[in-house]
């Protein structure tokens, strides 16, 4: 193969390292658990994702890639169609309002503002859900999911921090 070949295609590997992660744990997330009591208290994942990215790589995922990704999640799950969609669009325009604070914000700093928008994202889910369905969901089901969100952010941003660093 010709060296500028090569070259691309490691070039667009690396750009699509964002997005088959995100895919991944999106995918992850689905993977059926022995215990169907549990199976309903999964961390929103694809939310952690989407936040880290759109912080740190914006350029590697672009708001047409989030929607598929979160038209993708909503196939999966089998939840209303859009739901997911909405948590994972509304992360990414939250971060693109507010790019600036996170150019130079502590580790700290970037958790709180990841905790707020989870809980605005994950809302809005929840009540688009709970209105399509025509049902309250469960409330307790959402702060769970919330809390497991916001407890696994650090060990994925940690990952993510790493593979930036090693990959791209």
């Amino acid at each position: 193969m010709a060296p500028d070949l090569v070259q691309r295609l490691n070039t667009l590997a690396k750009a699509l390292i964002p997005a088959l992660l995100t895919a991944f744990l999106v995918v992850f997330v689905v993977v059926p658990l022995r215990a169907p009591e549990v199976a309903p208290l999964v961390p929103a994942l694809g939310v952690v994702a989407v936040y880290y990215w759109s912080v740190f790589r914006p350029d590697l995922m672009p708001a047409w890639l989030i929607f598929l990704l979160g038209l993708f999640q909503d196939l999966l799950t089998a939840a209303p169609l859009g739901t997911g969609l909405l948590a994972l669009v509304a992360i990414y325009f939250l971060v693109a309002s507010q790019r600036r604070i996170f150019v130079n914000a502590s580790f700290l700093l970037l958790w709180v503002v990841f905790a707020l928008f989870a809980a605005l994202a994950l809302t809005l889910a929840w009540l688009a859900g709970s209105l399509l369905v025509g049902s309250w969901g469960d409330a307790r089901l959402l702060l769970l999911q919330y809390a497991l969100t916001v407890g696994v952010y650090p060990c994925l941003a940690w990952l993510f921090g790493r593979t930036q660093q090693l990959l791209l």
